[in-house]
């Protein structure tokens, strides 16, 4: 990912948490994320089986427990880290107002935490469609391949 497209996504992020923020829209923010793991994981089954039907006999194509239960595993990370973010914040809440500073946020860093992940989720689904042969606009489609490829290179570090 390039220093524009990273500072775009924070951008986004903070002006979506802070919406969220100032509407309360915590709780409906989570059910978003939560309905978009869900068709990350189920568009990823479909994309998967559908590159299997594309190259049958293929070890590397077709369902993989393994892949699937990683997948599951990355997601309730996601649960349990937006958790701690609203612990930090509960955490500040409290210790503000036994300081006597006015603090009226709440949920700051739960929001930013979730805002972000629901970019990474609605990201990944709009990959698992065009592996599964959706036609996606160039500048979708530009962008898709740049993130994936900045993610391969950055594992490639590791």
């Amino acid at each position: 990912m390039n220093g524009k497209e990273l500072w775009e996504k924070i951008i986004t992020t903070i002006v979506g948490a802070w919406v969220s923020n100032q509407f309360g829209l915590l709780f409906p923010m989570l059910c978003l994320l939560m309905l978009l793991m869900l068709a990350d994981y189920v568009s990823g089954m479909i994309a998967v089986k559908k590159e299997a039907l594309e190259h049958p006999g293929v070890k590397k194509y077709g369902w993989s427990s393994k892949k699937g239960v990683l997948g599951i595993f990355k997601k309730v990370g996601y649960i349990f880290t937006i958790f701690v973010a609203l612990c930090i914040d509960y955490l500040i809440y409290k210790f503000a107002q036994k300081l006597g500073i006015p603090y009226e946020s709440q949920t700051y860093f739960g929001l930013l935490v979730a805002t972000w992940f629901i970019i990474n989720e609605s990201i990944s689904v709009l990959e698992n469609a065009g592996r599964m042969g959706v036609e996606l606009p160039e500048f979708l489609r530009r962008t898709l391949s740049e993130l994936k490829q900045d993610v391969d290179e950055e594992g490639k570090k590791k």
